[in-house]
């Protein structure tokens, strides 16, 4: 068993928390790019897609707000590891069932599941990725997770090319094949130290009860949010947004997804190294928050543009939101390690969980409004919110991960 902390930032551990995440990603989007080939296949009338989809995604968001809690828990109870491994069968399993469905039904009570098991990947990885790396160089490890892992949805968009069902059966046998790398991985040595402890591990509703705790917790939650504002509102109707502000030509939401995660892959890396660089978590988060705010508002502002300049732009706001990597790695260093797993798997969910109420917010301005200038109202708010949250955060750059939180 290998209890020391690694410098390696290419450390095995690194590499399968990064081919999960690439899976992980690859699921997400790959669903938004099959949505109306898959539907259409099944037989939902023409219609009934676009709420169908809804649906659906609702369904997948529902078995991630639960997979959050139970993964982050069992993450702190049972081990780091042997929860990662599992979280990757389910959704691996579920992916590839859901290549053979025929009705609604079967394709909802599918994503549920496949939710369900996508919703511990991330944290969990992160959290034993934090472990196992030294304070020096884990924010460019989860970084290096991140980074490789986005680039899951430039994957999607390529194999969805092949069939909606060839695409869900690829992303099922891509995770049981990361399966195999499990005989190279150790659990985290703070983890088996802590089976020793007393300390209540995995206290989920502990976070509640103290009040220094409960606000930190809410600040790593609301410091995420401007990521899923991009995703869920402007890359997702990136086609309608385009056609609001006049752009020249025809818009493809899947080459939108692909162009956008490209700059995120990108930028997960870079702002890992600027928060190496600067020796601050909390700089490189409200650097990328600023630089967010800008290229979001170059999106908004301009009108009838080429579609080639509409797409560098979508890259372009991706750079920043790669701020994502160290945003979940702040979340991990937050906390002690008998609440970290619960900690780090249940902020990410609940900062994609988030996504459905902005867009509600969005869609009842919009009448008014429009939907540029309440994206606007949107993103302004979210952004200036995190950049707040950020202030109340404790500077987590070199701090030792290895204490116990006491209730």
């Amino acid at each position: 068993m290998v209890n020391k902390s690694s410098s390696n930032p290419f450390n095995i551990v690194v590499i399968v928390a990064a081919l999960g995440y690439f899976v992980d990603i690859y699921d997400l989007i790959l669903f938004s790019i099959v949505r109306v080939s898959s539907l259409q296949a099944i037989g939902v009338p023409p219609d009934q897609i676009k709420d169908a989809g809804i649906f659906l995604i609702n369904m997948q968001m529902t078995g991630m707000l639960l997979g959050g809690i139970v993964w982050g828990i069992l993450g702190d109870k049972k081990g780091r590891l042997s929860t990662l491994f599992l979280t990757i069968l389910i959704y691996s399993l579920a992916n590839i069932a859901n290549g053979f469905v025929e009705n609604l039904d079967q394709y909802a009570l599918l994503r549920v599941i496949a939710g369900f098991g996508l919703a511990g990947e991330l944290g969990v990885g992160i959290t034993l990725v934090s472990e196992v790396m030294t304070k020096e160089t884990r924010a460019l490890g989860t970084s290096i997770v991140s980074g490789l892992g986005i680039l899951g949805a430039v994957l999607a968009f390529y194999v969805a090319e092949w069939g909606w069902r060839e695409a869900y059966w690829v992303g099922g046998g891509l995770g049981l094949l990361l399966l195999i790398l499990r005989v190279y991985v150790h659990e985290s040595g703070m983890f088996d130290r802590l089976k020793t402890a007393t300390v209540k591990r995995g206290n989920f509703i502990g976070l509640f009860k103290n009040s220094k705790r409960f606000i930190k917790y809410i600040c790593c939650i609301i410091v995420g949010i401007p990521v899923w504002f991009a995703v869920g509102i402007l890359i997702t109707f990136s086609k309608e947004f385009a056609e609001a502000l006049g752009v020249i030509g025809n818009v493809s939401t899947g080459k939108a997804v692909m162009f956008h995660y490209i700059g995120a892959s990108i930028g997960s890396i870079a702002t890992g190294i600027l928060s190496q660089k600067l020796k601050s978590r909390k700089i490189a988060l409200a650097a990328a928050l600023f630089c967010l705010a800008l290229c979001c508002s170059w999106l908004l502002f301009s009108f009838n543009i080429s579609v080639s300049l509409f797409y560098i732009i979508l890259f372009f706001i991706g750079i920043p939101m790669g701020y994502w990597a160290v945003f979940v790695t702040v979340a991990s260093e937050q906390f002690g390690t008998n609440i970290r797993s619960t900690v780090t798997t249940t902020v990410p969910n609940f900062v994609r969980g988030s996504t459905v109420l902005l867009i509600i917010w969005w869609n009842y301005m919009t009448p008014a409004m429009g939907i540029v200038q309440s994206a606007m109202v949107v993103g302004g708010f979210v952004i200036a919110l995190a950049l707040v949250a950020v202030f109340f955060l404790e500077e987590t750059y070199d701090k030792n991960l290895d204490y116990l939180e006491e209730d």
